[in-house]
């Protein structure tokens, strides 16, 4: 079993659509998938169709009261993928967790009582570098940063490695950057190609060679409740996705 984080502390940069995506990739190729929604905007939740108005266990209850994590996970419509759904109450629960013993390890703890269940657990990590990234890189063993292609691309990655870095040291030694995807990529576009390069050059062989490119399915899909995969299986976003599934699983 193995947990992988989906961080970078920059908005909009195509973290929720490749947590949603990638789980969705990884369970069509028949692994069992876990995605935990840990970010308070719970747009990982939603976008696999949970109506997360009527939620009353969530991961927030999880990580606060102590619930059983396997009393909140809920199945989707996508065979083999689950999710452990977010609630915006998550925003508190940094606050209330600075008074908890070993803060930094609940969600390790949390997840743990879930890992007989499945191949993968993937963690949608909230746009920041609070207390509950800090736990979801406590309990991962590595790490996809996905990167946008786009003129400050590299600007804030900087300060997620040095994140890493002090996880590494203190409180998970094993974390491993899992590598770095590139998202948003327009062909025609000369910048996203001197992105990719760029992010080639700085980082080499840490770069997923599935690139994600602009495609209009994949920022509707979410609207419907579903994964580009199940809304439009033949668009090049699924496409792209399902081939990142594929590459990942290989490695």
């Amino acid at each position: 079993m193995k947990i992988i984080s989906i961080a970078n502390q920059k908005g909009g940069v195509g973290k929720t659509t490749t947590s949603i995506n990638l789980s969705a990739g990884m369970a069509s190729e028949g692994k069992r998938v876990l995605l935990v929604d840990a970010d308070p905007q719970a747009n990982a939740s939603s976008g696999l169709g949970i109506d997360i108005k009527t939620l009353d266990k969530t991961i927030y209850e999880c990580l606060v009261s102590d619930l059983d994590p396997n009393t909140a996970v809920l199945e989707t419509s996508v065979r083999n993928l689950d999710v452990l759904p977010s609630h915006i109450d998550l925003v508190g629960a940094e606050i209330e967790m600075l008074n908890l013993d070993d803060r930094e390890q609940l969600m390790k703890r949390m997840l743990s009582r879930l890992e007989d269940r499945y191949d993968y657990i993937l963690i949608d990590c909230s746009p920041s570098l609070g207390l509950i990234t800090v736990n979801a890189l406590t309990a991962s063993h590595s790490v996809i940063i996905p990167v946008q292609c786009e003129f400050f691309a590299l600007e804030g990655i900087a300060k997620l490695l040095n994140t890493i870095k002090i996880i590494k040291g203190q409180l998970n030694p094993g974390l491993q950057i899992e590598g770095f995807l590139l998202t948003m990529y327009d062909s025609r576009l000369r910048l996203s190609n001197q992105v990719y390069e760029e992010v080639k050059r700085h980082f080499g062989k840490l770069v997923f060679n599935t690139v994600i490119s602009r495609n209009v399915r994949l920022s509707e899909a979410p609207s419907h409740g579903m994964s580009v995969i199940e809304y439009d299986p033949q668009s090049k976003g699924a496409q792209n996705y399902v081939q990142l599934a594929k590459e990942l699983i290989e490695r």
